[in-house]
């Protein structure tokens, strides 16, 4: 029996400034649905990571509204939001890797965190680096680390602990083509197999189509453009989660 809900994120009429400025997101409305895959493209400047940050909680919206896994977001007290965010897994674009920690150690926090044993942690681990090609520096410091290794540490990180929703910001802008497309096959896996919904934001056009079954948000100066309509209904009649193919 599927108890999961018919939508993980609602947007209604949300707008967001900072401080006094103009609005850099105006009037967005539409539905993510579970264990469905997502690109948000757009020109910079368009508002992907502003978007990006409404979905990780870390920004709230100036006006409109946001229901997230059945729940208010806006009149949810601030004291909750932890229990939230350990739902999402998420890739920033500036990485944030605890600077002292190793790779390994990087990659372990989600699951310790959430109580795993360390047998698990050590199993789990190990196998996620190895995904990554990162089993030879599963001791290395993030400073001893290029930009890419860095990237692959967070993103095997976001993932380790098989969040919810991914939400990833460029996630494959300091790898190489081939492990880009490694990376995208390595959400794409998380999302079939486990039914996670995912978030990908990206400028990389190539990106758009390697994803069957993908939908794709654009921004365009703070407004998203859905001509087919695909982010207020369920992309396919059986949308229940992909992992359960």
């Amino acid at each position: 029996m599927n108890d999961r809900p018919s939508e993980i994120v609602k947007f209604d009429n949300v707008g967001l400034r900072y401080g006094t400025d103009p609005e850099v997101l105006s009037d967005l409305s539409f539905t993510l649905f579970p264990g469905s895959f997502y690109f948000l493209t757009g020109a910079s400047g368009a508002g992907k990571t502003s978007l990006l940050k409404l979905l990780y909680l870390a920004q709230r919206p100036s006006r409109g509204a946001i229901r997230m896994f059945g729940n208010d977001m806006i009149t949810l007290p601030r004291e909750r939001l932890p229990d939230f965010r350990r739902r999402l897994g998420v890739v920033f674009q500036d990485f944030r890797l605890v600077q002292h920690l190793s790779a390994f150690d990087n990659v372990a926090l989600p699951l310790r965190l959430a109580g795993a044993s360390e047998t698990k942690v050590i199993k789990a681990v190990s196998d996620m680096l190895d995904w990554v090609g990162l089993s030879h520096r599963a001791q290395a410091i993030p400073a001893t680390m290029s930009g890419g290794e860095q990237q692959r540490v967070a993103i095997a990180r976001a993932v380790i602990a098989r969040p919810q929703m991914l939400i990833a910001d460029e996630p494959t802008g300091n790898v190489d083509p081939e492990m880009a497309l490694k990376l995208l096959r390595l959400f794409e896996a998380l999302n079939n197999r486990v039914g996670t919904t995912v978030v990908v934001a990206t400028h990389d056009v190539h990106l758009l189509k390697k994803v069957p079954d993908s939908l794709i948000m654009r921004l365009n100066k703070g407004r998203l453009s859905d001509p087919t309509g695909a982010l207020r209904f369920p992309p396919r009649p059986d949308n229940a989660g992909r992992g359960g193919r």
